[in-house]
C-alpha cells in the first residue's frame, strides 16, 4: 500500500492554513474567535442597539455613548449591559466556525492562497460566502439578542425570549432581517476581509505570526467597514426589534425597503446613522479581538502540525 509524507507545514505561508488542514481544525479556530469577539465587546453592543432604535421610550433617549451608559447604568444596574449575552455566546460559536471555515475553504480554491501578492477578489467572495453560510446560524440568536436588549425588555432568558417571539411572531420573525442582514454583511465582510489582508501584508509582508499586525489590522479594517454599512444596520435593528415597539407602523414594517422608507421619513438622512459611534467603537476592538484569536488559534494548529511532523 502506498503512503504518504505528511504535508510540511513549512511550504505554506502563515497566513494561510495548508489546503489539507482538518475541517475540525478551522471549525475550532472559528469558534474560538466568534465567541471572544461578540462577548468581549457586548456592552457597547448593548449600547448601540438602543441608540438605533426609532422612536424609543423618552426614559431611552441618549445623547451619545457616555450619556448612555450612565443612564442605562443608573437607571438599570450594570447587569442590563449583559441582558441577552447567552445568545450570543450559543450562536457565535457554530456561526464563526461555519464562518472561518468557509472563507479559508473559497479563498483557497480562488488561489487566494498563492505567493505573498494581493488576491482582493478572492478575499472578498471568501469572505462574502462566509457571512451567507454564517448569518443563516446566526440570525435567530441575533434577534433574540436585540429583543433583550432593548429598553423595557421583560425577557429574562434567552428561552422565554425565543418562545415568545415564536408564539407571537411565528416562525418567520427570526428570519425577517435575514436579507437586510446578508445587505450589510456581504460588503462588511468583503470590506473587511479585503482591507484586513491587505493591511496586515503591508505591515507584515513576512507573514509571520504577529499578534500586533492583527490587531492593527483588524481594528482598522472593522472600523471601515462598520461605518460605512451603518445605514443597513439602522434598518436591520427596526426590523429585528419591531416586535418590541409600541408604534403599529414600526411593527408592520415587513422588508428593507419598507423599513428604509420608515426611516427617511421619521428622521431623514440622520437617521441612518443612527448609532454610528458606538458601532464603530464596538467595531474596532471586536474585530481586531477576532482576527487575533483566530489568528492565535491558527498558529497553535500549525505549530502543531510541525511538531507532528518532526516527530515522524
Amino acid at each position: 500500500m502506498a503512503t504518504h509524507d505528511p504535508v510540511p507545514v513549512e511550504e505554506f505561508d502563515y497566513e494561510a492554513l495548508p489546503p489539507d488542514f482538518s475541517l475540525a481544525a478551522n471549525l475550532a479556530a472559528g469558534a474560538f474567535a466568534g465567541i471572544a469577539e461578540h462577548c468581549v465587546m457586548y456592552p457597547v453592543d448593548a449600547i448601540k442597539t438602543r441608540m438605533q432604535i426609532i422612536n424609543p421610550s423618552p426614559a431611552a433617549v441618549y445623547t451619545g455613548i457616555s450619556n448612555a451608559f450612565s443612564s442605562i447604568y443608573a437607571r438599570e444596574g450594570p447587569r442590563t449591559f449583559f441582558k441577552g449575552i447567552s445568545s450570543v455566546a450559543l450562536g457565535a460559536g457554530p456561526a464563526h466556525a461555519v464562518y472561518f471555515a468557509t472563507y479559508e475553504a473559497v479563498k483557497q480554491a480562488m488561489g487566494g492562497n498563492v505567493g505573498h501578492a494581493h488576491h482582493p477578489l478572492a478575499t472578498a467572495v471568501g469572505g462574502s460566502c462566509a457571512t451567507i453560510a454564517s448569518d443563516a446560524i446566526m440570525n435567530p440568536f441575533d434577534v433574540i439578542k436585540q429583543r433583550m436588549q432593548v429598553h423595557g425588555s421583560v425577557f429574562r432568558s434567552i428561552s422565554q425570549c425565543a418562545m415568545s417571539v415564536y408564539r407571537t411572531e411565528g416562525l418567520a420573525a427570526f428570519y425577517v432581517s435575514y436579507p437586510t442582514t446578508l445587505s450589510m454583511t456581504i460588503p462588511f465582510t468583503a470590506i473587511q476581509f479585503t482591507s484586513y489582508e491587505s493591511i496586515s501584508k503591508v505591515i507584515n509582508p513576512s507573514q509571520k505570526y504577529d499578534p500586533a499586525t492583527h490587531i492593527v489590522s483588524g481594528g482598522l479594517a472593522g472600523a471601515f467597514a462598520a461605518g460605512i454599512t451603518t445605514p443597513l444596520d439602522v434598518v436591520k435593528t427596526l426590523l429585528q426589534t419591531r416586535g418590541t415597539a409600541q408604534d403599529l407602523e414600526i411593527r408592520k414594517a415587513r422588508g428593507l425597503w419598507e423599513a428604509a422608507s420608515l426611516v427617511h421619513r421619521r428622521d431623514g438622512m440622520k437617521g441612518f446613522f443612527r448609532g454610528l459611534r458606538p458601532r464603530i467603537v464596538t467595531a474596532m476592538p471586536s474585530t481586531a479581538i477576532c482576527w487575533t484569536a483566530y489568528e492565535m488559534a491558527k498558529a497553535y494548529f500549525i505549530r502543531q502540525r510541525r511538531e507532528s511532523n518532526d516527530a515522524i
